[in-house]
């Protein structure tokens, strides 16, 4: 804020009803909501060897080349009698 300017007016109630607040609806924004996330709760032992969001995508990346490497090497695996 600049120093010329005056403070901003605080115009919230110290405490809100829940009939002050109208009619709520429910899942109202749901469907666009998850078009734009993809949100998941981990485990609280899983949160603790990733804590964030970027360590997560790391593991399952990884995870997903060895699962790609695995798959690519049994298709290329000849059949053979034994």
């Amino acid at each position: 804020m600049k120093k010329d300017e005056p403070p901003m007016e605080d115009d919230l109630r110290p405490e809100y009803r829940r009939e002050d607040l109208g009619k709520g609806v429910r899942g109202k924004y749901y469907r666009a909501y998850t078009k734009g996330t993809n949100l998941v709760l981990l485990s609280p032992d899983v949160a603790e060897v990733f804590p964030t969001a970027d360590s997560v995508n790391e593991a399952l990346r990884s995870l997903i080349r060895v699962a790609q490497a695995v798959r690519h090497r049994q298709v290329r695996r000849p059949r053979g009698g034994g």
